[in-house]
């Protein structure tokens, strides 16, 4: 059941099913929420709510800035409006810190929480590279979007999966550009808060790629020492966007993490 909200013109997917806490998918920066398809098909018999962030897919967004606190009330306000009084919360990328900024304000409303590709305090040398990127997003140039998923997806699973590929692709090529780079600005200049992150105190899985260079395991094992109840598990041979290359796996993870923590 694909909706819109009032708060926010949020534009949101709902599958519900039974009395069980809804799994919340928040997706990451220049995507919208179809990237979770492999989730969504494999997560059928629970209920499930993705939803488009501001500035992406069909949620629009006005404000000429955005920031987290933003993101932040535009999934307290979609999870209070849907009566959600517990929720399995999934961030990916931007999501992620997305997902980091909402536990770290409201662990009671969390059952669990999953961290999926996340950073976590970035060297100089990769803010260089991160802050390269971003000037080269903001010329809009079909080199940039190739760059991106070169990064997300290994060769090796594009020359097999063309249609995936040429699918991810026009999802960046559809993005409203003046939104994206409001997005991606937070993204790029993010600094990493330990106070606010020792306030998460739900059980925590935190995934990322094997072979994912902008959140790194490295980043995602350093987290996993400052987040309590928390534990890591990397996706073997995955690059960013492994829950769609590797989704038989993490899938498989997700799920063993969140039913252990449905209460």
């Amino acid at each position: 059941m694909s909706k819109t909200s009032n708060s926010f013109d949020t534009h949101y997917t709902l599958n519900k099913v039974g009395e069980k806490s809804p799994i919340v998918f928040i997706h990451g920066v220049g995507l919208n929420q179809d990237i979770w398809r492999p989730q969504i098909d494999f997560f059928k018999d629970y209920t499930t709510l993705t939803y488009d962030l501001l500035g992406h897919g069909k949620t629009p967004l006005s404000k000429e800035k955005v920031n987290f606190n933003d993101f932040y009330r535009q999934l307290l306000s979609l999870i209070d409006e849907l009566e959600f009084k517990k929720i399995h919360l999934v961030g990916f990328s931007l999501g992620a810190l997305i997902a980091r900024e909402f536990a770290s304000r409201h662990n009671e409303r969390l059952c669990s929480l999953i961290i999926h590709g996340s950073i976590y305090k970035r060297t100089e040398e990769q803010k260089r590279v991160v802050i390269s990127r971003w000037n080269v997003a903001k010329l809009n140039r079909p080199a940039s979007k190739k760059a991106a998923l070169r990064r997300w997806l290994t060769e090796d699973f594009t020359k097999k999966n063309p249609e995936v590929y040429k699918r991810i692709y026009s999802l960046l090529e559809k993005n409203d550009h003046k939104n994206f780079l409001k997005s991606y600005e937070p993204f790029v200049h993010y600094q990493d808060d330990d106070n606010m992150i020792k306030k998460i105190n739900v059980n925590t899985l935190i995934t990322t790629g094997e072979n994912d260079v902008g959140s790194t395991p490295e980043m995602a094992r350093n987290l996993s020492k400052v987040i309590q109840r928390s534990k890591f598990v990397e996706i073997k041979k995955g690059k960013h966007l492994c829950s769609i290359e590797c989704a038989d796996n993490v899938n498989i993870i997700f799920k063993e993490f969140i039913d252990k923590n449905n209460g």
